[in-house]
């Protein structure tokens, strides 16, 4: 997939533009330098928690690995264009989960949000969710089906309608609940 490539190399440009090593990403976010190496070299593209742990380390958002070009003003996205996506997941293929994400505003320069709207298909049985921490605020609104959110020791069910904005700080999970997949617009937060 194009936009797998394009992240890694993205995340390689950016880091060789401001003289980091990825030994230096891996010290300050806390990942594994390998991981770093992996993503950048093979495309492979981890949980959002990761991307943002890297985006923070380079000084920007993390839908810069996304981005298609700079557009200062309105930037609109029109419903054809959600046949973009990038799929993020775990490494653990016993825990894996796959979510689209469509970003809805991937050509934006300078945006302090990450709005997406993204398809959760059903997890398998007995999966041990790997929970994300990672700084900022998180905002979902349910489109269809129903979501299952642990949020620290809570979890909370939502319905097609229903919204939770939270604290990402906190270790959270999002997945679909029971027989089906679910869509969902999020909204997310980080400061750079």
């Amino acid at each position: 997939m194009k936009t797998k490539k394009n992240i890694g190399v993205r995340i390689k440009q950016l880091r060789e533009l401001k003289s980091i090593s990825t030994e230096e990403i891996a010290r300050r976010s806390g990942l594994g330098q390998e991981q770093i190496m992996a993503i950048e070299e093979t495309g492979i593209i981890p949980s959002l928690g990761p991307l943002i742990q890297i985006a923070r380390v380079l000084g920007v958002a993390p839908g810069t690995f996304l981005d298609d070009y700079d557009e200062q003003g309105p930037v609109i996205c029109r419903k054809e264009r959600c046949d973009k996506s990038a799929s993020f997941s775990t490494n653990d293929q016993s825990s894996h989960r796959h979510m689209d994400y469509y970003s809805l505003s991937s050509s934006k320069t300078g945006r302090h949000m990450e709005p997406f709207i993204i398809r959760i298909e059903k997890d398998k049985e007995d999966v041990d969710f790997i929970m994300s921490t990672h700084e900022g605020e998180e905002f979902i609104y349910c489109l269809e089906g129903v979501i299952e959110i642990q949020y620290g020791d809570d979890v909370y069910l939502l319905e097609e309608g229903d919204s939770i904005y939270y604290d990402s700080i906190v270790a959270h999970h999002v997945h679909a609940h029971g027989e089906n997949g679910a869509k969902i617009l999020a909204v997310i937060y980080t400061p750079v």
